[in-house]
């Protein structure tokens, strides 16, 4: 360091500042603008970016905002449907029970009334047997008592009041 204090010479000192002022002023005229204008593209370009950037952001919340309420209303909607194809399920269900219960009931009244035409038809046939072996019976009673002439008039006195009587 002493080496160098010793060494100091006031004119070339002079010469280096001039030199380095001369050499600041080219470079303030001619390169500190264009770098100048370099960082201030530079900063726009970044504080651009940075508010693309943000606005990107915000897009990207309003696309997951209005996602969640796409998906909401699409649940929502799903809901609906599930509840009306249930609603519509039982309903139907409801129906086929209902329609099963009135076929169940008609089926039940055709073979009350088949039994009864049947039970008719059993009857009138019974009905129709018995008169036929009463009368067989009487017919057989009658030739039987009705044999004399007396037997015959007191049978005929007989239904004459009989007759009368009712």
């Amino acid at each position: 360091m002493e080496q160098l204090i010793n060494d100091f010479s006031p004119g070339l000192f002079i010469m280096q500042t001039v030199i380095f002022l001369i050499l600041l002023f080219i470079l303030v005229k001619v390169a500190w603008k264009p770098i100048l204008n370099s960082i201030r593209v530079r900063e726009d370009s970044i504080k651009d970016a940075l508010e693309a950037a943000e606005k990107a952001k915000e897009e990207m919340a309003k696309l997951q905002s209005d996602n969640q309420k796409l998906l909401d209303e699409a649940r929502k909607e799903r809901d609906g449907i599930l509840k009306d194809a249930r609603d519509i399920a039982a309903n139907l269900k409801e129906e086929a029970k209902t329609e099963a219960n009135k076929e169940a009931q008609k089926m039940i009244e055709d073979a009350k009334n088949a039994i009864n035409t049947e039970k008719q038809a059993a009857l009138a046939e019974v009905k129709s047997q018995v008169a036929q072996l009463s009368l067989e019976i009487t017919e057989k009673l009658l030739r039987k008592n009705l044999s004399n002439d007396k037997a015959q008039k007191d049978l005929i006195k007989e239904f004459v009041k009989d007759v009368k009587l009712n």
